[in-house]
């Protein structure tokens, strides 16, 4: 078994080469994984760490405050004993950033987890579920997507939270969402550690677009001790999204294609403060209400109709889904017909060249967005990525990292009309 003498003992042979290695500290525009233990500020928590905080010790490196993984107040040989420990998946505690900007000790093993947020989803992608003891009432009457939760307790919703259920599950950590339904997320913390201060609570979101995906994603690798699988399954998600970065950033800003983003219902828009409009520019998108006040607004056929989009995406919450027969999209056509034919609408550039698209909040909404900011990106430039196939993206995310025998050939509607599939 190991022990905290044998990482002692590592100390010892590693300090014989401080003098001669000087590990980089991460530069301003890196990404930092907001995680006790990681000294040098970087995105991971591995042997340069071990050496930094040695190297600060021995004053031959500015203290920096992830430094102290101990969470003690000061560095010293205490906190690289704790980094060896993380390093091994040992320690006995950890101190995250969580995206509340909360910093939140979590003891450790986590044996019984509550999830009231859509952080399942994601823990499923790195192989961490077989802790949860309790879901929301969304995963339990999710039998297509969530079907081996059916018969799991139900801690209710973050707006109609059962307490006393969650309580009754004896949780070591609850996720709650970090910035959606704050208030109501506030109240359920608060009488969650008021009723069991034992109870530790995380706050992530786990379906903001992006980076802040990765993020909350790479640390919750750490608090469930799955960073092998966390890595494998960020490898598969980034790999995805740069392909789609990486061209994005050549357009220049008159090259970008203007848009009106519709959300569930008609008139009602995203400016670039939402997570909606966010996504619409990681796929190249140039909202037309950008900067509007505010993150949802009512607009109307006049003020469409002056900015004369180029392409008009609608996003549909209820409609479509993995219940339906793949091909079965007349629901997607109908709402796509009514736009074409809306009053107001006749001379917008869009629906004179049919760049009208359907998308449905399965692939463009929660922890899935990823997948709809493909279609979108095809949509909007589909001469730039001929060769990126969301279809087959989304059919390896349900196979290999959600663990579902779901058949995109057979089942489920997201778009309409389908952007057209990658030469054979």
């Amino acid at each position: 078994m190991i022990t905290k003498n044998v990482v002692l003992v590592g100390i010892a042979a590693c300090a014989i080469s401080l003098l001669l290695i000087s590990p980089v500290l991460a530069s301003e525009d890196d990404y930092i994984l907001d995680i006790y233990g990681n000294a040098n500020e970087d995105d991971t928590i591995d042997m340069r760490d071990f050496t930094y905080t040695a190297r600060i010790i021995l004053w031959l490196e500015d203290e920096t405050t992830l430094a102290d993984a101990n969470y003690d107040g000061e560095v010293n040989v205490l906190d690289m004993t704790q980094i060896g420990l993380i390093i091994l998946g040992r320690e006995s505690e950890l101190t995250v950033i969580d995206s509340a900007d909360r910093i939140v000790t979590v003891k450790k093993p986590v044996e019984r987890i509550v999830v009231f947020s859509e952080a399942l989803e994601t823990m499923r992608s790195i192989k961490a579920t077989d802790n949860v003891v309790g879901v929301n009432r969304y995963v339990v009457a999710d039998d297509i997507f969530f079907p081996e939760f059916g018969d799991y307790p139900s801690v209710g919703s973050v707006w109609s939270p059962d307490i006393e259920a969650a309580l009754a599950l004896e949780p070591d950590l609850v996720f709650l969402y970090a910035t959606f339904s704050t208030s109501y997320c506030d109240d359920i913390q608060d009488k969650l550690e008021s009723a069991d201060p034992s109870i530790t609570v995380l706050r992530f979101d786990n379906y903001r677009p992006g980076d802040i995906y990765v993020d909350e994603t790479k640390k919750m690798g750490y608090v469930l001790n799955k960073v092998e699988e966390t890595n494998e399954f960020l490898d598969f998600f980034q790999g995805y999204m740069n392909t789609i970065k990486e061209q994005v950033e050549e357009l220049s800003d008159e090259d970008k294609k203007t848009v009106y983003l519709e959300c569930w219902r008609e008139w009602h828009t995203a400016t670039d403060k939402a997570g909606w409009g966010q996504k619409l520019v990681l796929a190249g998108g140039k909202n037309i209400f950008a900067e509007e006040p505010g993150e949802y607004i009512d607009v109307g056929a006049e003020a469409v109709a002056f900015e004369d989009p180029e392409i008009i995406v609608r996003i549909e919450k209820k409609a479509g889904g993995y219940e339906l027969d793949a091909g079965d999209t007349a629901v997607l056509e109908e709402v796509r017909e009514e736009i074409m034919n809306r009053t107001g609408l006749e001379h917008v550039t869009a629906v004179g060249k049919e760049e009208v698209y359907i998308i449905t909040n399965h692939v463009i909404g929660g922890t899935r967005n990823f997948i709809g900011i493909g279609y979108l990106a095809k949509w909007f430039y589909p001469e730039l990525f001929t060769e990126l196939d969301p279809k087959a993206v989304h059919q390896e995310y349900l196979t290999r990292f959600q663990g579902l025998d779901i058949d995109l050939d057979e089942k489920g509607v997201f778009v309409y009309p389908p952007p057209l599939p990658p030469a054979s």
